[in-house]
């Protein structure tokens, strides 16, 4: 049973925004803002507002089953449309129980993605190329726009450390169940003795941080300007254009150098410091809110690893949903991906509606 006055704040709240919206006495990122909210109660609001009329409904064919002197044809109609009302109410209630259900006001967001490689040395790096090439795949397949902010290549083609955004819609609601840590087990390629070898890449995706989501003031910044530098210390750059901004607040740090001019250099550091800060904020308030948390898949924690990639049997498991998935080479392809992440949305799902009763 959902409480009414939970329902009636859907109402009141679409209600609300519909006066707003009208006055227009809003600058224009807040009334995108609050024009999508709306857009969303929209979808829920003829589905609230008939949940509310079903106690009246059912009074009134109450009345006519308990009047005696109802002829049997009455009394036969209100039995059917109580039955009609009830399965309705039930459909009701489990749309208005998703709807309801906790959500990541970040999910709508772009997306920040960055991919380290870990303990593994050169076999490590060498995954990390090959989970950016994955994502890679799974962006082109859904038509979202990748760009590469920030790559530092290894040996034999692989990456020490790449940075990339994602522009689309609802990115980060897809992208957000990537976070934490990759291992690969598999034969390198050097290997002579066959031996299977255990490396692994950190993977974290931040909600790409607007200036409405948190105010940054120039005074907390400390920017610094240097020369860039190629591989082995060589110069690749005569002029100062690489950009180190401090947030002395927080002592987020991000460094840019890929670009030659230190404008757009300037632009992508900012760019990643704002998302970083933001997601430093996001989980101070969802370590107080910690009831939140366990109704979520994994911890979003960077350090967790949560899922393994196994060449020699051909198969990846999530650890997080005990999901193994016997198509590795589909699933690095993008082909699968959705498969492994849907199972994954499923699963929190049925966590916060649990967390509803």
């Amino acid at each position: 049973m959902i409480p009414i006055n939970k329902v009636k704040d859907i109402i009141v709240k679409h209600d609300n925004l519909e006066k707003e919206l009208a006055s227009g006495k809003m600058d224009s990122k807040i009334f995108a803002k609050k024009s999508k909210e709306y857009a969303n109660l929209g979808n829920i609001i003829l589905v609230a507002r008939e949940y509310l009329n079903f106690e009246k409904e059912k009074k009134g064919l109450d009345q006519i089953l308990n009047e005696k002197n109802n002829d049997s044809e009455m009394i036969e109609m209100a039995k059917k449309d109580l039955k009609e009302i009830e399965i309705k109410k039930e459909k009701n209630e489990n749309e208005l129980k998703i709807f309801l259900l906790p959500k990541d006001e970040d999910d709508d967001k772009n997306a920040i993605v960055e991919i380290r490689a870990g303990t593994g040395g050169l076999e490590a790096s060498l995954f990390c190329a090959d989970l950016f090439k994955m994502y890679e795949k799974v962006c082109s397949k859904k038509k979202w726009q990748l760009e590469i902010i920030s790559i530092s290549k290894s040996d034999a083609g692989g990456f020490k450390e790449v940075i990339f955004s994602v522009n689309g819609n609802d990115i980060y609601s897809y992208l957000k169940y990537e976070s934490g840590v990759h291992r690969v087990q598999r034969i390198p390629e050097t290997e002579t003795q066959g031996r299977v070898h255990t490396s692994a890449a950190t993977v974290a995706v931040l909600p790409e941080a607007e200036e409405l989501d948190i105010q940054i003031k120039d005074s907390d910044l400390r920017v610094d300007v240097f020369r860039a530098g190629g591989p082995g210390g060589q110069s690749v750059n005569t002029t100062d254009s690489a950009v180190r901004i401090t947030h002395i607040p927080s002592g987020v740090v991000v460094s840019q150098q890929d670009e030659k001019s230190q404008h757009k250099n300037k632009a992508k550091a900012l760019k990643i410091l704002r998302s970083r800060v933001y997601e430093a904020e996001k989980r101070k308030k969802d370590q107080e809110r910690s009831s939140n948390r366990r109704n979520q898949i994994g911890t979003g924690d960077r350090s967790e690893r949560i899922r393994t990639y196994n060449f020699p049997q051909g198969r990846v498991t999530d650890h997080r949903i005990n999901l193994t998935l016997h198509k590795l080479d589909e699933f690095l392809s993008g082909e699968i991906h959705e498969e492994m992440n849907q199972e994954l949305r499923l699963k929190e799902q049925n966590l916060k509606l649990e967390s509803l009763k």
